[in-house]
This record gives C-alpha cells, structure tokens and sequence, in this order.
C-alpha cells in the first residue's frame, strides 16, 4: 500500500474533527471560533477525548457557547452543565470557562479572529496568546492549531506531536511535510484529527491495514 493510499484510508476511517465530533460547525465566525476554544479547553484536561466533545456540545446546548454567554453565567450553572456531561474537575474548570469568556471579550471584543490578526501566520505566537486563556496549556493550544488550520489556512500543515506519533503507528513518516504532501491542503485538519486518533487507539491502525 502507498503512503497516499494509507493516508487516503486513514481520512475514511478517522478523518473526523475533534470539532465536528464535538457538534462545531467550525467557520471563521466569532461563535464556532469561540466553541473550538473551549472545546480545547477541555481537551486540555486529562479526560478521554469522548468525555471533553461530549462536555462541550452539553454547554452549547446549555446556551453556554458564546463569550457573552458563558462570561454571565454563574458557576452553578456551568458546573452542572460539566456534571451533566460527567467531566471532570468541575470546579476548577467551571472558573476557567468563565474567566477565559471574559478574557476574550475584554481582549478581542469577543471575536477570536483578533487572536488571529495579532498571531499573523506564526503559529508560535498564536500558542502564545492561546495559552493566556485559563486551563489552557500547550496541549490545548496545539489542539486549537490542528484544528483551526481548517479555516485559517495561514497556519497549515500544523501537523504537531501527536500527530506524528499517530503516523508512526500506520507507518507513515513522522516528518509533517512529507506528511502534509499526502493529502490536499483543504483536508489538513481532519488528517490530524485522524493521525491523533491513530496514535490513540489500536483499532483506527487495524482499519488502515497496518
């Protein structure tokens, strides 16, 4: 099998961001821009990936995704929204919601592609400002940059860590350039999404013949 055809299978079989799974509609919009954030927030935590999507569809749900929003509820309410969803470190992450909205409103008038202005291309700052946000840390940040590369396509190939690590388990190659040139452009972001979940779980390399 080629490294075209493995990477090709891998998309079928995994090719599904984090963001869509966790119900994002991602745009270059304030609101799907802002839900990436917390969804990454969420990420950031130790919890299995299942536990922090399902944690952000159940704030969206709870009319909790937007900064304005989630800037004005009270701790109960963002708490039991994470309770529903059965998250973990309700507490400490119900705060960081809540300071990080106000953050985002106070910094970029609630609209994320400030952050994006200021990082101008270089993802290297952009991790900066992304780790301003409370409880989120390089993990999260380099989740929100594999993510966001779908639709702020100055910052492709972001093909992190994780990523790489998840090639070497359908054996591909670990250097993300090579890795890049195997899929179009348009297609980055769920590539990574599908080399993490490679690298994650077993089954996702069975699938690809590997």
């Amino acid at each position: 099998m080629t490294r075209e055809q493995t990477a090709t299978d891998l998309l079928d079989v995994a090719g599904e961001t984090f963001a869509a799974e966790a119900g994002i509609t991602l745009e270059d919009k304030p609101a799907p821009l802002y839900r990436l954030l917390v969804l990454s927030v969420l990420l950031s935590s130790r919890v299995q990936a299942k536990l922090g999507t399902r944690a952000c569809r159940e704030l969206v749900e709870s009319d909790l995704g937007t900064p304005d929003k989630m800037g004005a509820a009270t701790h109960q309410q963002v708490h039991d929204a994470l309770d529903r969803a059965k998250f973990l470190s309700k507490d400490q992450t119900a705060d960081a919601l809540i300071e990080g909205a106000q953050l985002v409103t106070d910094r970029w008038k609630g609209d994320l592609r400030g952050m994006r202005s200021e990082a101008d291309g270089d993802a290297g700052r952009l991790a900066d400002l992304l780790t301003e946000v409370p409880r989120l840390g390089p993990v999260g940040a380099s989740i929100f940059t594999r993510e966001v590369q779908a639709v702020w396509p100055e910052f492709r190939p972001y093909l992190d860590g994780k990523a790489t690590e998840g090639a070497t388990a359908v054996g591909l190659p670990q250097d993300a350039d090579e890795l890049a040139a195997l899929v179009p452009a348009d297609d980055l972001a769920r590539f990574a999404a599908a080399l993490v979940r490679a690298g994650l779980s077993d089954d996702v390399a069975e699938q690809v013949g590997t």
